[in-house]
């Protein structure tokens, strides 16, 4: 511990965001750089706490006191060393990640938690800038064959992980391009995909290769991977999205979140000059007050809609902790992304009731009504219907599992009760040779949870194809969930 007082003579400071008016102009990310002598002070923050939380608050167990330390005392390369132990891609996490680290921090217990999230995205990229992030290519292959199907986070962890311990790994992906989420679902400004493109050229000297724009199950069937490969890892992630069968759905202007984001990244890219989904003057209404709504309101407000606004069927939350969910536990909490500083106009404990269209079968309103959670389930309140103008709605209300798509049944896997694909003890799926890693197992889950399942998967699959107990990092079993009470 190199500050034994830091926790108490230092205030927790987060890097400033560029002024509104100056980001919503371009698609640039929103933070100011901070200086590397202001960072150390707030990993001086980091507290001899004896036991430290904050393992137990990140699924990949990051040893965050032990990089805390080094940066503030300057050791960049032994903190990246430390960093890279537990995470693939802490440049990800660093930026996208609603770090429950932080919520778990001892000093968070009577005071403002270290600055965890901030500390691990400055250190890789300090290692970065420095050329400290070279390739870890194996020093034998094993001469066994696995195909990675999906290019999400927990696809890349394992494909790295599975290459470095010397198999030759394929990635396969049905988009354009290599990242899956990363590069379609994220908005350029949260994660420049330069950054993404940076991590994806060192896998590449690595040895992973990358197979995009195949449609697996369809141009490569099932048989085929079988034959092909020793092993398969389906990381195709949570894709079944959330819909809202009520009256009007059927009008032109409605759209899952997932049919829009992509767009908006394409247009950030310079890629296309007019999107197909554009609300420029228009007046747009998203469902859904989690990220992903954010992410949708974000990406209106660069495109130059005219209004936003955000529904959301839960209470407005609290802004201090619950006494229902104590420390060391993730609180719902109110929080203001830098989307919601740019246009907060979040609506509450509201319910849509229905989509209101013109003659040519247009979006123009949305009818709403206020709701009140009564014997158990959210009820609508009378008297309190209102209309919201809107010329495109996007539906940002959670996904409920992977596509039951061709490729599921071609290798006769398994689904559970809650729609995910049904796995062991050891990631395999009810097919002999074929894992899964990710939401697809999990559910809907976090990007610090899909790399933990990465990072397990590729472990398990070590150990079937060497028949020996594998060396890589285990963080997790399929059965591990966030800290509850």
């Amino acid at each position: 511990m190199a500050d034994p007082k830091g926790f108490m003579t230092t205030p927790r400071e987060v890097p400033t965001r560029r002024p509104v008016d100056v980001r919503i102009q371009d698609w640039r990310e929103v933070y100011e750089p901070q200086s590397f002598e202001h960072l150390q002070k707030q990993a001086g923050r980091c507290m001899d706490c004896g036991i430290p939380f904050c393992h137990n608050g990140c699924p990949l167990g990051n040893l965050i006191p032990e990089w805390n330390d080094l940066i503030h005392r300057g050791d960049k390369e032994e903190a990246i060393d430390r960093l890279h132990a537990t995470n693939n891609f802490p440049e990800f996490t660093g930026r996208l990640c609603p770090a429950p680290c932080e919520t778990a921090c001892v000093v968070a217990i009577n005071r403002d938690a270290v600055t965890i999230k901030q500390i691990e995205l400055r250190t890789i990229e300090e290692a970065f800038d420095a050329g400290n992030v070279k390739p870890m290519a194996p020093d034998r292959l094993t001469g066994k064959t696995v195909a990675v199907i999906g290019s999400g986070p927990a696809g890349l962890a394992a494909a790295q992980q599975l290459t470095r311990a010397g198999h030759t790994v394929a990635v396969y992906d049905r988009a354009d391009k290599i990242g899956g989420l990363l590069r379609y679902g994220i908005p350029e400004f949260k994660m420049e995909k330069h950054i993404l493109d940076r991590r994806l050229e060192q896998m590449e000297k690595e040895g992973t290769r990358f197979r995009p724009g195949v449609d697996v199950g369809a141009e490569l069937t099932g048989s085929d991977l079988r034959k092909k490969y020793d092993a398969v890892v389906l990381a195709v992630g949570a894709t079944q999205w959330r819909d809202l069968p009520i009256k009007g759905r059927e009008y032109k202007g409605i759209y899952q979140a997932m049919e829009f984001l992509p767009w908006g990244n394409k247009q950030a890219l310079g890629e296309i000059e007019n999107p197909d989904i554009n609300v420029a003057g228009k007046h747009v209404v998203i469902l859904g007050g989690g990220d992903t709504g954010a992410d949708c309101l974000g990406t209106s407000i660069r495109q130059g809609a005219a209004s936003v606004t955000q529904l959301e069927i839960m209470p407005r939350p609290t802004e201090e902790r619950p006494e229902g969910q104590p420390w060391p536990t993730y609180p719902m909490i109110y929080r203001v992304s830098s989307a919601h500083e740019e246009n907060d106009n979040r609506v509450f404990a509201v319910s849509t009731e229905e989509f209101l269209g013109d003659e040519k079968g247009n979006l123009c309103a949305i009818k709403i009504v206020e709701t009140e959670f009564k014997d158990g389930k959210f009820s609508p309140v009378p008297g309190t219907e209102r209309e919201i103008p809107a010329q495109f709605a996007f539906l940002a209300m959670g996904f409920t599992g992977p596509e039951q798509n061709a490729l599921i049944t071609q290798l006769e896997v398994e689904l559970d009760d809650r729609g995910n694909i049904k796995r062991d003890a050891n990631f395999q799926t009810t097919s002999e040779g074929v894992f899964v890693a990710g939401d697809a197992g999990r559910g809907q889950s976090l990007i610090v949870w899909a790399i933990a399942e990465g990072r397990s998967a590729a472990a398990a699959v070590d150990s079937y194809l060497t028949e020996e107990k594998s060396q890589l990092h285990a963080p997790i079993v399929p059965t591990s969930r966030p800290l509850v009470l």
